[in-house]
């Protein structure tokens, strides 16, 4: 093995390398090939945890608290550059800042001649990412960076700043690939690798013991967080067998694990982050009841008043270190349980759903828990009845569960299903076409969508965005847009253009969520195209103040009382 494969710059080649890759097979290959050539236990553990959870392990508790406008304007300074005037509208633009840092820094000859790209090896970026990680002022941040990017070329830097953010790297390769490409490389079966990856928490520690063949001695601990098992988004009236499942209703609320030991108490995220601080009334509830080692499945949730409210006040809890008096009073919150994934000293995810729920169930009675109210589903006039219920307690919809279902952590298969109400549309407009990559390379297949804002007087421009659309339509409307869109091309940014605001798409989203990082200040959730009308003009887009009043109608919506035909029940 040469010393240039332990380099970072061959983990940001292979990275790339993925991306441009169309199959998913021929990805896991490539990644399985490059682990295979890895000499040394750090150097595979350090590229398993890279390529599949960022710059540190998921159990550690450690993350790079590093701001996207910190690494930003320390890259607007490497390449002497406006930050205002330039680096935002090609941020913008592309749709990423990596990207933009790299397109920067690859043609401006400022950046160029600052970079004498080294031979940086694996364990020195991990150092790097460790001494970001002990320092807490932004110009001690930015030391660091402009001394590290010196020594590595664009590509390393974009990759550099998708992992140190524990982001996407953006390449159609998630964790759950770089488990693939683990068992392939060393001839394990994949789902034992995916299992121990799920146990452990760590996809570095899964890596070394598929090398050493040590797969058996993997043991599950509390305390890292598991992958969630996921649904299946479908219609009610597709449901085959439905007396097969029972139903709970699908809470307005944050999908979210309590793991609890004696006076130890930790919440974890859909996306695997330690919430607890957030959330202290939630630990003070469970260290008062004398639990056995548990780990909960559950929802937290706004309530108050006899009612689940709307997860846009969650969000005002979220991220918030030690939350003062006025918000807990304000926004008080609920862990309402729904799974129990570990009891006493056992993981219980091979048990079936049903005999997952007797032990809830017994738990909850004991030690007086909120737990989910479960119906047995009879047939699809009772589905209806159900997801109406649900709708009237302002809750989103409606989860089917197969009653003999294991625990799939990390999979989205059809044993959970969910059936939601679209939380509404909007005609948008086509702002940027960005480059697609899988079975979707050399086509535009992602989109930035905007909406109008002419004649709102809080904005000099026409259209802002307003979020981002991955899918919804059909092979033969994608190549349609595509022969539009080099018509209405007007910029072009690397694998993204800019375009005449011509197109509009009517789109559908499942939420709207304040989010004061953007140029509107909200976001939308989980966008996708409804249909491409091509019979609107962009005129017809809606507003600003459209998403506005959407949002507001929302938070003021009345409410099912709980007493009434209540989602869940709390023995007292």
């Amino acid at each position: 093995m040469t010393d240039s494969q332990s380099t970072f710059r061959h983990l940001s080649e292979t990275a790339q390398q993925i991306n441009e890759t169309r199959s998913t097979n021929a990805k896991i290959s490539l990644c399985a090939k490059y682990f295979k050539g890895l000499n040394s236990d750090k150097e595979l553990q350090l590229a398993a945890r890279f390529l599949g959870e960022g710059a540190f392990s998921s159990i550690s508790g450690k993350l790079a608290t590093i701001g996207s406008r910190t690494y930003s304007t320390c890259a607007a300074e490497f390449c002497e550059i406006d930050y205002e005037k330039v680096f935002k509208p090609c941020k913008t633009a592309l749709g990423s800042a990596s990207e933009a840092i790299e397109k920067l820094m690859h043609n401006i000859e400022a950046a160029r001649e600052k970079c004498e790209p080294g031979k940086l090896m694996l364990q020195e970026i991990e150092s790097i990412y460790q001494e970001i990680y002990q320092v807490s002022s932004r110009a001690d941040k930015q030391r660091i960076l402009r001394r590290a990017w010196k020594q590595m070329t664009p590509l390393e830097i974009k990759f550099f700043i998708r992992i140190m953010t524990r982001g996407s790297l953006r390449i159609g390769f998630e964790t759950k690939s770089v488990v693939s490409a683990l068992a392939k490389a060393f001839g394990k079966n994949m789902d034992d690798v995916r299992y121990v990856h799920m146990i452990t928490g760590s996809i570095g520690k899964t890596a070394l013991l598929c090398k050493n063949n040590n797969l058996d001695e993997a043991n599950f601990k509390l305390f890292h967080p598991l992958s969630f098992m996921l649904a299946s988004p479908i219609e009610s009236c597709t449901v085959e067998n439905v007396d097969q499942y029972i139903a709970e209703e699908k809470f307005d609320g944050m999908r979210a694990q309590a793991h609890i030991s004696g006076q130890q108490v930790k919440l974890y995220s859909r996306d695997l982050n330690d919430i607890t601080h957030s959330f202290p009334e939630i630990v003070r509830f469970f260290l008062k009841k004398d639990l056995p080692d548990v780990v909960f499945d559950g929802e937290i949730c706004v309530y108050k008043d006899d009612e689940i409210l709307p997860f846009q006040l969650l969000q005002k809890r979220m991220g918030r270190k030690n939350p003062g008096k006025k918000i807990l009073k304000k926004f008080p919150v609920l862990f309402i349980s729904y799974d129990l994934l570990f009891h006493d000293t056992n993981p219980i995810f091979e048990h079936s759903l049903t005999q997952r729920r007797q032990l809830l169930e017994q738990l909850s009675n004991k030690h007086e828990l909120p737990i989910t109210n479960q119906f047995t589903v009879q047939d699809h006039d009772h589905v209806d009845e159900l997801f109406k219920r649900a709708l009237a307690h302002g809750n989103e919809g409606l989860m089917l569960k197969k009653a003999d279902s294991t625990y799939e952590y990390g999979q989205r298969r059809k044993s959970w299903l969910k059936v939601k109400k679209p939380g509404g549309t909007l005609d948008t407009v086509m702002m940027y076409a960005h480059a697609g990559s899988g079975k979707r390379g050399g086509y535009y297949s992602d989109f930035t969508l905007g909406i109008r804002v002419a004649e709102d007087e809080r904005y000099e421009e026409e259209f802002i965005p307003i979020g981002k659309a991955y899918g919804g339509y059909t092979d033969e409307a994608m190549k349609r847009l595509n022969k539009r869109i080099k018509d209405l091309t007007v910029e072009k940014y690397g694998p993204t253009l800019g375009l005449i605001p011509e197109i509009v798409i009517e789109l559908e989203f499942d939420d709207i969520q304040v989010n004061k990082r953007t140029k509107a200040n909200y976001s939308l959730r989980l966008p996708r195209f409804k249909t491409i009308r091509w019979d609107l003009d962009p005129k017809d887009a809606d507003t600003l103040k459209d998403v506005e009043q959407m949002y507001q109608q929302k938070i003021d919506r009345e409410r099912l009382k709980q007493r009434e035909n209540p989602s869940f029940h709390f023995p007292k």
